[in-house]
């Protein structure tokens, strides 16, 4: 039976690999199943401190496998397909606190590229493209990408490629805020793991905090926002990495953070 997700740990690293590479890791039921399952177990790893999301063969994510949806379903059908099964995963992304990459290793069309926005960091190698494909066949942003895309890229450019379907290079991308940074492919994933290992190596309550923080002021006023910063800030003061930050920055040495 094909294993449509891979999971591996390595340096409290949970790498996710979508993996139909013969299909361009386009999604079916049972790949949204096996990737929430590996999100929530990450999620639940203590051993975990990142998670990075990436594809095998040569592409990201293709989105959905439309040669294998049906065409004459009711519209409840449809509807459901996407509310009980596919925005499982964006559900499940707003609730880990851990920090989330996407290694955007080929491709990403339409639902693969929303499922790249929806994480909180992106790497992208240098020869690839991506495209809101949604229009191309007839269809709405059925993945969020009308939630995720405005906020990076502004609601102009946001209603440009969501209508148009454009294919965008690495280097717009980058451009564009849509990714933090574009590697040669040669040493793509060298590039993007030695992020994730600086963001793992860190001082974990402090990062999850500040993710928090930063996920909750979208829908905040500035006092709640400051209010719950403040709150934040006086449970991080208590760490023993804090403490460690401390004394490493007066001894000047790097510091040891065992993310207590």
């Amino acid at each position: 039976m094909e294993q449509t997700i891979l999971t591996s740990v390595q340096n409290h690293i949970q790498i996710i690999t979508l993996n139909r590479p013969d299909k361009k890791n386009a999604f079916n039921g049972e790949m949204v199943e096996e990737w929430v399952k590996a999100l929530e177990n990450a999620d639940r790893n203590d051993d975990v401190h990142v998670i990075v999301v990436t594809g095998s063969g040569d592409a990201f994510c293709s989105g959905g496998d439309v040669g294998g949806m049906k065409q004459d379903q009711k519209p409840l059908d449809n509807k459901n397909k996407l509310w009980k099964n596919i925005h499982r995963i964006p559900l499940a992304l707003k609730h880990i606190d851990k920090p989330v990459i996407a290694a955007i290793n080929g491709p990403a069309v339409g639902a693969g590229l929303d499922m790249a926005l929806m994480c909180d960091i992106r790497t992208m190698v240098d020869d690839s493209k991506v495209s809101e494909g949604y229009v191309k066949v007839g269809l709405v942003p059925g993945d969020g990408g009308a939630f995720f895309l405005p906020p990076i890229v502004g609601e102009a450019k946001a209603f440009e490629l969501l209508w148009t379907g454009n294919f965008i290079s690495s280097e717009e991308a980058l451009s564009l805020g849509m990714v933090n940074h574009v590697y040669s492919k040669e040493d793509f994933m060298k590039r993007t793991m030695d992020l994730a290992q600086k963001i793992a190596d860190g001082p974990q309550v402090a990062i999850r905090m500040t993710k928090r923080a930063v996920r909750y002021a979208r829908t905040m006023e500035l006092e709640p926002a400051l209010d719950l910063i403040s709150s934040h800030y006086a449970i991080i003061k208590e760490t023993e990495d804090h403490k460690e930050g401390v004394s490493a920055f007066k001894e000047k040495r790097k510091a040891q953070f065992t993310g207590k």
